[in-house]
Order: C-alpha cells, then sequence, then structure tokens
C-alpha cells in the first residue's frame, strides 16, 4: 500500500486536468507502483502467499485498464507505455495487430466474394436490358 505523499506525487506527475484523481491514467501509475513495491517484497518473503495473490489482482486489475485506455485513446495509452516503461504494453500493441490482421485475412475472401456477387449482379441487369 502507497502512503499519502506518494500517491498524491504520481496523481501530480499523470494527472490530466487540475480536479483528476481517478483517470485511468492515474489508476495504472498508481497500480504501477504498487505492482513495483509487491514485486520487491516478494523477492525476499517468498513464502507470502497473500501477498502474491494481492499482486496477481493487481496486475490483472491494471490490464483491464490498460485494454480500456488503448480502447479509447492510443494515443493517450502509447505515451503511458512510455512514461512508466510497461513491457506489457509492448505486447499488448503487438497482440492487437497481429489480430487486426488476422481479421483482415479473413474478411479478404468474403469481400471479393461480394465484389463478384455485385458484379455478376450487375452483368446480368445489363443483359435483362
Amino acid at each position: 500500500m502507497l502512503d499519502k505523499d506518494s500517491k498524491q506525487k504520481i496523481i501530480n506527475k499523470f494527472k490530466v486536468h487540475a480536479t483528476d484523481t481517478g483517470s485511468s491514467q492515474v489508476q495504472i501509475a498508481i497500480l504501477t507502483e504498487e505492482i513495483k513495491r509487491l514485486t520487491d517484497h516478494l523477492k525476499s518473503h517468498k513464502h507470502d502467499h497473500s501477498s502474491r495473490r494481492g499482486l496477481l489482482k493487481k496486475v490483472g486489475e491494471r490490464r483491464k485498464l490498460l485494454k480500456y485506455l488503448q480502447k479509447e485513446s492510443q494515443e493517450a495509452f502509447n505515451e503511458l507505455a512510455k512514461k512508466l516503461k510497461l513491457k506489457i504494453a509492448k505486447k499488448m500493441i503487438e497482440d492487437e495487430e497481429e489480430e487486426r490482421r488476422r481479421l483482415e485475412e479473413e474478411m479478404a475472401p468474403k469481400v471479393e466474394a461480394e465484389e463478384e456477387t455485385v458484379e455478376e449482379a450487375g452483368e446480368e441487369s445489363k443483359k435483362e436490358e
């Protein structure tokens, strides 16, 4: 758990507007700092399973917030990932590009088939006239 001063420093650094305390960017930054501290704690206390479980929950929550931010504003996502030096962000970007390519490959034959159908329908209507 972060103390009040360190949390306020993070909020001031990542806030989007003057009264911002709960935007995605701020939440992700706070979770990232908590994850770093828990990771350091677990390096010296390997058998602290309850803290490990808390760490995994925080990582999952941060991932959800990162997905949301990426979907809402790619620019803000990229900027935040650079500031926080997140490895997970690189992986998420690669996964999204891979998914986009896969969808384009799936859709290409369907689009071509539809274009052929439209062309054939146009030719048939010309024959009827």
